[in-house]
């Protein structure tokens, strides 16, 4: 590519570097490096992401590796790609896509397994099309954080290592500054991938990049009479669970592309997200999703049509159209279960049975006719005992006869399971299981208007409230506070 350095930067303790999605070939992806970014600085570095990696603090704060993970140098050992996919987007048939502003530096090996690093946001690829390969500092804060905020909720995700910046300038809407996140991952595959090669009758390769994702991720299907048709089954089962996570904590993607749809079952590209301030069901959090495709409440349905995109994909290989059905059979029982079991922890019962089934569905109704807080309905939960007075609770509602009538019915359930489960036991549960703290659209903009003052400060502080979201954080009260009036004007849409 043109403007880059070409430098490679050595370490006086080399990394570990397998990089084995390279060694696909040519076929899969094109090695390339990144443009350079001038002057560039460091935003935030993660420190716990950088441990896991076993990045050498020394190192990590050194101008070597802002070199290198701004994308003006290349790492000893690193292996430098874009990868080629296709997809389905908002429904329709895109045909090739590709890392358009991702490049792949190649795999660790590190102590808990290979882990892909990846510079988002460092100049065009072959697969850029009408793009400039650049992500602006704006979107570069959200997926820093929101990457780390999944985690800490503990829904499985993309991780964040580190945001750089520089004050080259990038048209979207406006003039904006430059921005890299380095993220991390076991693999970037997506569905989107196998529907590349399918589509385009390239069964050699999709071949390759199914063996390739069993044996490295899915080694127990090597085992089945169909170990293609036991991937599907395994990917429906790791969806099914992560759909299940997003809808508990009020999660919304916004643009769940095929092409953006994890085969390892991860949140992945985060654009348009957003955590639900008043529940609504039918929330759009997407404004370039305007048949509102992507809304909250389709979420799980969507998961499916997806799931069936990639059975498509892989009916080369699993030959009977029958198998490929009864591979994504599972995702129909696995998705409720695991909402109601997420949904019974939310609400501090354990047993699953018609009355607490009703009890959830009931919640999701009062809560979304009174527009209540998601996130703060949950927490203050927490202290709710069949003896408490609720009334902070209460006061989220305006309708107080039915909140009324739900909270006898909910203290006749926790009255019935007080045999097995007493009150502190309860509250243990409850408060691992709803958050105090995610990453609301306006804390994100708040953080965002500072660091293009160059203020990093509500950065560090948001990263080190939302990697512990179940703690009490004393001095950090009020990001676990309601959302101002001006919250409900921010759009974020697919160049966000």
């Amino acid at each position: 590519m043109g403007d880059n350095l070409g430098m490679t930067t050595d370490l006086s303790q080399p990394l570990a570097w397998n990089n084995r999605f390279a060694r696909l070939g040519e076929n899969f992806s094109t090695r390339l490096q990144s443009q350079a970014l001038p002057e560039p600085y460091w935003i935030s570095r993660n420190q716990a992401v950088a441990r896991e990696l076993g990045l050498e603090a020394d190192w990590f704060a050194s101008q070597d590796a802002l070199q290198a993970f701004v994308g003006n140098s290349v790492l000893s050992g690193s292996q430098p790609l874009a990868s080629v996919y296709s997809g389905h987007q908002f429904g329709q048939w895109a045909g090739q896509l590709g890392d358009g502003r991702a490049i792949l530096l190649g795999e660790l090996d590190t102590p808990s397994g290979g882990q892909e690093v990846q510079l988002k946001g460092a100049g065009k690829t072959p697969y850029s099309r009408m793009g400039d390969g650049r992500a602006v500092l704006r979107s570069s804060i959200r997926e820093y954080l929101c990457s780390e905020a999944m985690h800490g909720l503990g829904i499985p995700t993309t991780r964040a290592l580190c945001l750089t910046g520089s004050d080259a300038k990038v048209l979207r809407e406006d003039i904006e500054t430059a921005a890299v996140v380095t993220r991390t991952a076991p693999s970037f595959i997506r569905f989107g991938h196998f529907e590349h090669f399918s589509y385009n009758d390239r069964h050699v390769e999709l071949k390759a990049l199914a063996d390739f994702v069993i044996d490295s991720f899915y080694l127990a299907c090597r085992d089945a009479a169909n170990p293609y048709a036991a991937l599907l089954e395994a990917v429906s089962e790791r969806t099914a669970h992560l759909m299940a996570a997003w809808q508990s904590v009020g999660f919304c993607h916004g643009v769940m592309n095929t092409d953006n749809m994890s085969i390892l079952g991860l949140t992945i590209d985060y654009g348009p997200f957003q955590f639900l301030d008043a529940f609504d069901p039918t929330h759009i959090c997407n404004h370039s999703d305007t048949h509102g495709r992507y809304a909250y409440n389709k979420q799980p349905n969507i998961g499916y049509w997806n799931l069936f995109c990639l059975g498509q994909a892989l009916l080369p290989l699993i030959g009977e159209q029958e198998l490929a059905l009864a591979a994504l059979e599972p995702y129909k029982a696995i998705f409720p279960a695991a909402l109601g079991g997420k949904m019974l922890a939310k609400l501090g019962l354990t047993q699953a049975t018609p009355d607490t089934n009703a009890l959830i569905e009931s919640t999701f109704k009062l809560l979304a006719d009174n527009k209540v807080d998601y996130t703060i309905f949950w927490r203050r939960l927490c202290a709710f005992t069949p003896q408490s007075g609720h009334e902070p609770l209460r006061d989220l509602f305006f309708d107080r006869e039915s909140f009324n009538a739900w909270a006898l019915h909910y203290s006749e359930l926790l009255t019935h399971e007080s045999i097995g489960l007493e009150v502190d036991s309860r509250a243990i549960l409850m408060l691992k299981s709803n958050p105090k703290y995610v990453l609301r659209n306006h804390l994100g903009e708040e953080a965002i208007r500072a660091a293009k003052m160059k203020d990093y400060s509500k950065i560090r502080t948001l990263l080190d409230t939302l990697q512990a979201p179940f703690d009490d954080h004393a001095d950090h009260d009020a990001l676990a506070g309601f959302p101002p009036e001006w919250a409900s004007g921010i759009e974020i849409s697919c160049s966000s």
